[in-house]
């Protein structure tokens, strides 16, 4: 497939016209039909018609954009990337986290990357999907998932950690301590929202789940943390054994270990056209030996 033909398609059905797809490219409109004709015409099917309120895609149209877009994503990533191929990993390491992960976590990560690798720098975005961000922008994607994202990845699990309840001495003996799951509905519940998931639906150690009503629902872990830090609640989150710096240890408790949590992987995936690059191996094996011990 030619990709001048591609993304002259594609930026047509960004913009909606000829016209202004011609301007983005910079280039004349009689080009940029002559391009995405040419595309049809290897493809053997219409793929946009004009109607009243503009250009739309034809059902094959549709299925080109979708996966057209990947495709140029792609070629952009691998493309980005070789320039800085060499012996030492360099230039941009762009690493997409899940939101709110608590930062004495992110923190010695950092720090060990930029000891091993000085010419290295890290641009590090928080989303709560971060396997739903466009391909070009990322290098390594770290999230959580039982499964092997679909799409152009490759996965690894990194390490799995506990999820489970947690709440404050204090909130425990203000409210009381839940003994079971009835007890624990009449609480303040503080639920984390992991991507696909139903944030009402809370799991048990024997694999069921069971329903609640959270008085807050949130994709950000440290909120929850601190709220229960706070004591304001009990929250459902994953690392439900990490220490948190400054605060003394027996702060936070576990509630109902017993009957309440599961293990979550954290994977760390890649870009499948990444895959390869020199620094990216480099760099992912690193990562994956610090989060070992953990």
């Amino acid at each position: 497939m030619d990709l001048e033909e591609l993304r002259a398609f594609l930026d047509v059905v960004e913009t909606g016209s000829f016209l202004a797809a011609a301007e983005s490219l910079g280039v004349s409109r009689t080009t940029l039909r002559r391009r995405v004709e040419a595309l049809e015409a290897r493809a053997g099917v219409p793929l946009l018609k004009s109607t009243q309120q503009g250009i739309v895609l034809t059902e094959a149209g549709e299925l080109l954009a979708q996966r057209g877009r990947i495709m140029m994503q792609e070629t952009s990533a691998l493309l980005a990337s070789i320039r800085e191929v060499g012996q030492e990993p360099s230039g941009v390491l762009r690493l997409v986290l899940p939101v709110g992960l608590p930062p004495h976590l992110l923190t010695p990560l950092f720090g060990a990357l930029r000891s091993n690798y000085p010419r290295l720098s890290v641009h590090a975005r928080l989303s709560d999907n971060p396997l739903g961000e466009p391909l070009d922008n990322v290098d390594l994607a770290v999230h959580f998932g039982e499964d092997t994202p679909r799409g152009p990845w490759l996965s690894h699990v990194a390490m799995r950690v506990r999820e489970g309840l947690i709440a404050s001495k204090e909130y425990l003996r203000r409210r009381g301590v839940p003994r079971s799951l009835q007890e624990l509905q009449g609480h303040e519940l503080f639920s984390w929202e992991a991507p696909g998931d139903d944030a009402r639906s809370w799991p048990t150690l024997r694999g069921a789940v069971f329903t609640v009503e959270p008085a807050l629902i949130t994709a950000d872990i440290h909120l929850i943390r601190t709220c229960c830090i706070a004591g304001l609640g009990i929250g459902l989150i994953p690392s439900v054994e990490l220490a948190d710096p400054d605060t003394p240890e027996d702060l936070l408790v576990p509630v109902l270990p017993d009957l309440v949590g599961r293990e979550r992987p954290v994977r760390i995936s890649v870009p499948e056209a990444l895959s390869e690059i020199p620094k990216i191996k480099r760099v992912l094996s690193h990562i994956r030996q610090f989060l070992e011990p953990l």
